[in-house]
């Protein structure tokens, strides 16, 4: 759905013309995807997105269409919100269940407490690793085409904030995560450091993007729910 009151956003230099868009993202499209059929489907010129979901993830992007795609870089720094499913016992090379697991899964015992607790090591400002399968440059190409020939290369840290997490489910070997962090979070590798830190492995199965800053996925529409005729409905 649309996003409210453009101008506040834009600081008094409201831009004419185009849609900020609420859009659900399904499983199994890049942001891209989803990008080329909002631009299909409202049949507009040009579009972009506020901030890239893997194509294992679902949930909010909000997307920007013609001269709204100007004003897309300042929903970047906004705070976002997850529910991620890990599954402990393994890991993969990617992080997730996207790849095989790199050794035989083993079978799991951890406590509900003895979890918690690792997760509060884990609240505030740290460094992160991006994972080699991501969309971050090196030499010009994203990581993750190096990841599939089997290159590794050394990545930066880089610095992001964890304000939250919280136990939704807890049913071994599977467990969900509320989590409420910074931009540049990679949830992938929240789920690798804790299961490294548990002893056990872990590995994302399932991840949805529920809010960005004020804007939340209950107020999304899905694509088949896009039309040129009710994209102006207020979020």
């Amino acid at each position: 759905m649309i996003l409210p009151d453009q101008t506040t956003l834009l600081e008094n230099e409201p831009i004419a013309g185009g849609d900020l868009l609420l859009i659900r993202k399904p499983k199994g499209w890049t942001s891209f995807d989803v990008v080329k059929k909002v631009r299909g489907i409202l049949r507009v010129r040009k579009a972009g997105h506020a901030g890239t979901l893997d194509p294992l993830a679902t949930g909010l992007l909000i997307i920007g269409t013609n001269a709204q795609t100007k004003v897309l870089g300042r929903f970047l720094e906004l705070e976002k919100e997850y529910l991620v499913t890990m599954r402990l016992g393994g890991r993969t090379e990617s992080y997730d269940s996207e790849t095989p697991c790199i050794d035989e899964p083993v079978e799991v015992f951890v406590a509900q407490e003895q979890f918690q607790s690792v997760l509060l090591d884990f609240i505030g400002e740290r460094f992160q690793v991006p994972p080699m399968y991501s969309a971050v440059k090196m030499h010009g190409k994203p990581l993750y085409k190096y990841a599939r020939k089997g290159q590794v290369f050394q990545r930066e840290k880089r610095k992001v904030f964890i304000r939250a997490i919280s136990i939704v489910s807890f049913a071994l070997p599977d467990v969900t995560l509320n989590v409420i962090c910074s931009r540049g979070t990679y949830i992938r590798t929240l789920v690798d450091d804790i299961g490294v830190s548990l002893g056990c492995g872990a590995f994302m199965t399932a991840l949805e993007r529920i809010r960005i800053g004020e804007y939340h996925l209950e107020n999304a529409l899905t694509l088949a729910e896009l039309t040129p005729q009710n994209r102006r409905r207020s979020a």
